[in-house]
């Protein structure tokens, strides 16, 4: 399963807002691209798909695909905020290669 943060839930709510989205749910998918072939994608989404899991946390949805969830199981998705950094952090157990980034993985 994939785990959300309070931190990743409460920037998630704080963007739906900012960007007058009636909800916040979010969509989180693996897609080719990126310096090591694979990367992590997140937009907003107002409903469900079939065979999607879903995931909430603090009224946060997320919703992952089954060829995502391949790629995402035991994920945990952050929100991290420091003077040289913000934005969110996957921590994926089955990425076996990473670039500097963070955004870009291979398993």
């Amino acid at each position: 399963m994939i785990e959300l943060t309070d931190s990743a839930a409460r920037k998630i709510r704080e963007m739906a807002v900012q960007h007058q989205v009636d909800n916040a749910s979010v969509r989180v998918m693996v897609v080719g691209g990126g310096c090591s072939g694979l990367t992590y994608d997140m937009d907003f989404e107002h409903e469900e798909r079939e065979g999607d899991v879903i995931v909430e946390r603090d009224g946060v949805k997320v919703y992952v695909d089954p060829m995502s969830l391949a790629y995402l199981e035991g994920t945990r998705i952050d929100f991290v905020e420091t003077f040289s950094y913000a934005g969110f952090q996957f921590e994926n157990p089955n990425a076996q290669k990473g670039c500097g980034c963070g955004k870009s993985f291979t398993v």
